[in-house]
C-alpha cells in the first residue's frame, strides 16, 4: 500500500507541475488520470519496492553530487585528451574495452553501476551479465579508475546490496 500512495504522491506532483492550470476541472481530470494510471499499474503488478525503490530516496542525493563531480572531472578529462590532440597532433586518445567483475547481487544494483559508468564521460557499458560488465574507454585510466572499485562501492552503499562473494 505503501508504494501505491508513494506513486500517487509522485504522479500528482509530476501532474501538477506541468499543467500550470490549478482550476477545479483540471484538477478533477488530473486526479482521474493518476488514479487510472495507478490502476493499470497495480493490474499489471509493477508497483513494488523494484519499480518504486523508497529505500534509495534518502541516499541518492549524496550519490548523485559523487557522481556529478565525477561527470565533471570526466568531462574535463575528456576535453583535454581532444584539445589536447587537435593542438599537438598527437594521439591522446587509445580506446579500449575491458570486462569489468562486478560484486553486486541485486539488479537494480548491477543497472546503476553500468548507468553510472556510461554516464561519465569517456566510459560506456557496452554489455553487462551477473558478474561483470563490458566496459569501453577512450583511455586505459578509465577502465583503471572502475577497476578500484569506488563506484562499485559506492552503489554498494546506495542500494544495501550485498556483494556476491559473502551469500
Amino acid at each position: 500500500m505503501r508504494y501505491t500512495l508513494c506513486l500517487f504522491a509522485v504522479l500528482a506532483f509530476i501532474w501538477l507541475s506541468n499543467s500550470g492550470q490549478y482550476t477545479a476541472l483540471i484538477l478533477a481530470f488530473g486526479l482521474a488520470s493518476t488514479v487510472f494510471v495507478i490502476l493499470i499499474a497495480r493490474r499489471m503488478k509493477v508497483v513494488d519496492g523494484e519499480s518504486l525503490p523508497l529505500q534509495l530516496w534518502a541516499t541518492l542525493p549524496g550519490y548523485y553530487l559523487w557522481l556529478l563531480r565525477k561527470i565533471i572531472v570526466s568531462n574535463l578529462e575528456v576535453a583535454a585528451c581532444v584539445w589536447g590532440g587537435i593542438v599537438s597532433r598527437r594521439t591522446t586518445i587509445s580506446p579500449c574495452s575491458e570486462r569489468i567483475p562486478v560484486d553486486l547481487s541485486s539488479d537494480l544494483g548491477r543497472v546503476l553501476y553500468a548507468n553510472s559508468i556510461t554516464l561519465t564521460p569517456g566510459t560506456v557499458a557496452v554489455d553487462i551479465d551477473n558478474n561483470s560488465v563490458l566496459v569501453h574507454a577512450l583511455r586505459r585510466s578509465g577502465l583503471d579508475d572502475l577497476k578500484r572499485g569506488e563506484m562499485e562501492r559506492r552503489v554498494a552503499a546506495l542500494t544495501d546490496d550485498t556483494p556476491v562473494s559473502e551469500l
